[in-house]
């Protein structure tokens, strides 16, 4: 059985913004990647064609599948959480829901926003890291929504649970205090297929000039921070997410 590494995120784009040369490059040692999207970003300022927030999700979702189509992602998914207001949701259900997926794909790695936001200090990207590390931790206890194993799944613990980071702030945004650097992943040789997978995101073709600038002058890297991992450990500097995991 290969490896699995799933990436959870807010919006279609993330995965390829925050993640995407980490996915391709994984994807391509032959780990199995997914990404769990918790809403199909219809309350985007950027709309393309579409005249109605349904038509906006339903074009989102072709995006998102195609930008995971070029990284080489086996299993992408939007779920239906309101976007723009994921912190108004019911947190447990939302925990639930991603807790069963996580005991169904049973990824060893699991990465995902970093709880302040990002760099864009999004609040959807807040609720994904909390949404996603309680997931994390929950889906391996028989005591968290035990309803699930009567349904015939069984707990999971993921061995390492990480927040994308990054070593540089926007300037006019909100405040952010970004975690600390653990992880650097050298995505050298996939930055062009990153921006390929962005712009397969046209109905926010108004991004495309910003992203690829970012990316052009930062984006050899993409940077992470250990937030858990289930063997107790001192931090120590890491290139490769699955440093020390064991296939089940």
């Amino acid at each position: 059985m290969p490896l699995k590494l799933m990436c959870v995120t807010a919006h279609p784009d993330d995965e390829a913004g925050n993640f995407g040369g980490t996915l391709l490059k994984y994807a391509q040692r032959g780990i199995e990647t997914s990404v769990i999207c918790l809403t199909p970003g219809q309350a985007a300022t950027h709309r393309g064609n579409a005249k109605s927030d349904a038509e906006l999700a339903e074009a989102r979702r072709r995006e998102l599948a195609a930008a995971c189509k070029l990284l080489n992602v086996a299993h992408c998914e939007a779920l239906n959480y309101p976007d723009g207001a994921l912190d108004k949701v019911d947190l447990y259900s939302a925990v639930a829901d991603l807790t069963g997926r996580i005991r169904a794909a049973k990824p060893e790695v699991v990465m995902t926003m970093g709880p302040e936001g990002g760099v864009t200090a999004h609040p959807d990207h807040s609720m994904a890291s909390l949404v996603a590390t309680m997931a994390f931790h929950w889906a391996g206890r028989t005591n968290r929504f035990p309803e699930q194993l009567q349904d015939g799944l069984s707990p999971h613990r993921s061995q390492k649970l990480y927040y994308a980071t990054a070593n540089f702030v926007i300037p006019d945004r909100q405040p952010v205090a970004l975690a600390p650097i653990t992880t650097t992943i050298d995505v050298t040789g996939y930055v062009d297929t990153k921006i390929a997978a962005f712009r397969l995101h046209t109905s926010q073709a108004p991004l495309f000039g910003l992203f690829e600038g970012i990316v052009r002058q930062r984006a050899a890297n993409e940077h992470f921070h250990l937030a858990a991992a289930i063997t107790p450990r001192q931090a120590e500097m890491e290139t490769d997410l699955f440093v020390g995991v064991s296939a089940a």
